[in-house]
């Protein structure tokens, strides 16, 4: 990528746009059923009518790295090592491809490990319910 031709420029991005990246990536983990926030987030699910994909997941970002925390339900089957490893793997690469920046701690806090019936019986007609994995999963 060429320097811009300003002498002094400076890019930097809200948290929000990291957990947002994070969020979107991670729908290409299988096993994953929803990203789950604390006592606040499940409030507001309450009174939100549409999808956020930045729920149950917090980013700290500096100037060339990032920290996220995710809170995460998962398929029941599925070996949860490997969600983990990959999670780590697609989000790392999409922030650094998208951002430049190096993620550099990502802590994975499983919630629940519940059926996809079970998961949908829990979230129908929840604002996030559509995060549902992909079809072909388990």
């Amino acid at each position: 990528m060429d320097k811009p031709r300003i002498a002094q420029t400076s890019l930097s991005f809200d948290e929000g746009v990291i957990e947002k990246i994070a969020g979107l990536a991670s729908r290409k983990v299988d096993g994953i059923l929803s990203f789950d926030g604390g006592f606040f987030d499940n409030i507001t699910d309450k009174i939100r009518n549409k999808v956020d994909p930045t729920q149950g997941i917090k980013a700290e970002v500096g100037e060339k790295q990032v920290s996220l925390e995710m809170n995460a339900k998962v398929e029941y089957g599925y070996d949860i090592r490997e969600i983990f490893t990959q999670v780590c793997d697609v989000i790392s690469e999409e922030v650094e491809r998208l951002t430049g920046l190096k993620v550099i701690e990502l802590n994975f806090y499983v919630s629940d490990v519940l059926s996809k019936k079970e998961w949908k019986e829990q979230n129908n007609r929840k604002p996030n319910s559509d995060l549902a994995p992909r079809p072909e999963a388990k």
